[in-house]
């Protein structure tokens, strides 16, 4: 599924996604990633999809959400991989203004380094970049990036491409417990925002289904911490985000076509996927023949079901 949505954003609003990029092409194999590990590792830049596909995929489901009446606040590039690896991402971003929506990139920033990854991304209103560790050691442990990446080139990356943005630029920060929350990283941490000072730096937290069973969010004294330090030291607005988005899904009247699309890009709780059943007169037994037909399977984390995509 290449257009998704719209989701709840904890930080966009409603999302209408787009996935440029096919499953599992990443450059990195974050230990927490929702997805699970990444097979297809690569940091060059390849040409997946047509942007006129995508396009002309995404311009009936905008019109018909208009016609139900759902709002869409941003159109965002995100999935099942980095978005940046795909040599389209510009060409795409510009078709796509004909929505008339404004356009976020959320990335992992592995390429950032790259003037052709800087020019793509300086065409979008809105970017996230990850910065989950400055210490190269943690960085690997955490993100599990493709073994030819350099963090020095990242880092000195983001900076560069902070400095001619005119859009807004975040970051986003995943903290493992264990793994990069100890005070010395996330100071080190926080020092490096400081000369990005992006107009917000999130924390996050793992909530769904990791690709590692042992990784767990921080203790909530550690992530207590984490803001204190960040606050002090980021020199930006900071907000912790370790909560679930909630049910603000939209359901059109293909409800199995819905459920594949939005857990094909990350798992959701089986119990919001309920109410977005029930509130289109539709029942369990729409779950129950997805499972039959091995199109989605169930996960548990944190005592919690999930539903996610199959591939």
């Amino acid at each position: 599924m290449r257009i998704f949505g719209p989701v709840p954003s904890r930080r966009l609003g409603q999302s209408l996604g787009v996935n440029n990029v096919p499953p599992k092409h990443c450059s990195y194999s974050c230990v927490y990633c929702q997805l699970g590990r990444t097979d297809k590792m690569q940091m060059a830049r390849s040409t997946f999809f047509e942007p006129e596909e995508l396009w002309r995929e995404a311009e009936p489901k905008i019109a018909q959400l208009k016609t139900l009446g759902q709002t869409i606040d941003y159109v965002t590039f995100v999935g099942d991989g980095e978005p940046t690896l795909d040599g389209n991402l510009g060409k795409t971003i510009e078709l796509f203004r004909r929505s008339g929506r404004k356009i976020a990139v959320i990335s992992n920033a592995s390429l950032i380094w790259r003037d052709d990854v800087k020019d793509d991304l300086l065409l979008a209103d809105w970017v996230s970049l990850k910065v989950d560790s400055v210490d190269i050691n943690k960085w690997r442990t955490v993100d599990r990036p493709y073994g030819y990446l350099d963090l020095r080139d990242i880092l000195h990356g983001i900076i560069d491409f902070a400095r001619i943005f005119k859009g807004t630029l975040v970051t986003e920060t995943m903290l493992v417990e264990g793994l990069n929350d100890d005070e010395k990283c996330l100071c080190q941490t926080a020092a490096y925002l400081s000369k990005i000072r992006p107009a917000k730096a999130y924390i996050l937290v793992p909530t769904r289904p990791p690709a590692e069973k042992e990784i767990r969010r921080p203790k909530d004294d550690s992530l207590r911490a984490a803001v204190r330090i960040f606050e002090n030291q980021s020199k930006a607005p900071v907000e912790c985000i370790s909560g679930d988005e909630g049910v603000n899904f939209c359901l059109t009247e293909d409800p199995v076509a819905d459920i594949l699309s939005i857990t094909a890009v990350h798992p959701v709780r089986e119990d919001v996927i309920a109410v977005l059943l029930k509130r289109r007169q539709s029942g369990p037994e729409v779950v129950d023949k997805l499972l039959g037909e091995g199109l989605v399977k169930r996960l548990t984390h944190e005592g919690k079901s999930y539903l996610v995509r199959k591939w």
